[in-house]
């Protein structure tokens, strides 16, 4: 694997961008990976004859989702708005967005693939939302989740904490389709509906299809950001979770 926090494609004559996460084991989006991520969506969104985006993971994972230890007191507030902003830059990038998951994707690189226009997963593709088993909750995807998959589906992943294979993820809304090679399955649907249309166009579709969820993450994540930090993260049991997934041990709760 790559010591570079992501690798760069230019395909079809720069019209499409293969965008691999790398880095940390498993692809953990920590502050250094999450700002690379931020500065591609910057550079696809200047980029006129761009029609189409491909994130996936190096390696067997996706990702394990965004930095345990950046969860922590004294780096919470700053991890959270940086993965904010990083979501709300894909949005803003105007580009379509496909995802190609293999292995696990959790946590944040789950809140990153559900903010994707279409998601691409292997057969052995594992998806879920861990946050509470740390004693924590997923900002973003309290938001993006119910609007992707139903509200039933999201309170299910988020209050259990379980990941689903491929095939539930498949059911639920989760992924739009299984496929034994994704990034090549994602390359197919990107030849076939995304190079023949007009980048301009693309861009206008994208803004508009998304100009209600853009404007919903920008009024209510302030909110829900003010809950994690102020009172989440004012309890023992948060500290708790995730100091003993550090030291790989039970979390000793004091349900307060």
């Amino acid at each position: 694997m790559s010591n570079r926090p992501v690798s760069i494609e230019h395909l079809e004559g720069g019209a499409l961008w293969r965008v691999g996460l790398g880095g940390a084991k498993g692809n953990v989006i920590d502050a250094a990976l999450g700002d690379a991520l931020a500065g591609v969506f910057r550079d696809a969104g200047r980029d006129a004859a761009l029609k189409g985006l491909l994130l996936e993971g190096e390696g067997r994972h996706f990702s394990f989702g965004a930095s345990v230890q950046e969860h922590l007191p004294g780096q919470v507030a700053g991890m959270l708005r940086r993965f904010h902003d990083l979501l709300l830059g894909l949005i803003d990038s105007a580009v379509p967005v496909l995802a190609a998951v293999r292995g696990q994707c959790l946590g944040g690189g789950l809140e990153l693939v559900m903010l994707c226009h279409r998601v691409f997963a292997a057969r052995d593709a594992r998806l879920g939302q861990p946050e509470i088993a740390l004693g924590v909750f997923a900002p973003a995807a309290s938001l993006v989740l119910p609007e992707r998959v139903g509200r039933r589906h999201a309170e299910d992943l988020c209050l259990s904490g379980r990941s689903v294979g491929a095939e539930e993820a498949l059911a639920m809304g989760l992924v739009d389709e299984l496929a034994d090679d994704p990034r090549e399955a994602a390359f197919a649907y990107a030849r076939t509906h995304l190079l023949p249309r007009s980048a301009s166009s693309l861009r206008f579709a994208v803004r508009a299809l998304r100009s209600g969820l853009r404007a919903r993450l920008a009024s209510e994540l302030p909110a829900i950001e003010r809950l994690y930090l102020d009172g989440l993260m004012s309890t023992a049991d948060a500290v708790e979770g995730l100091q003993a997934f550090l030291d790989k041990r039970p979390p000793a709760w004091k349900n307060a």
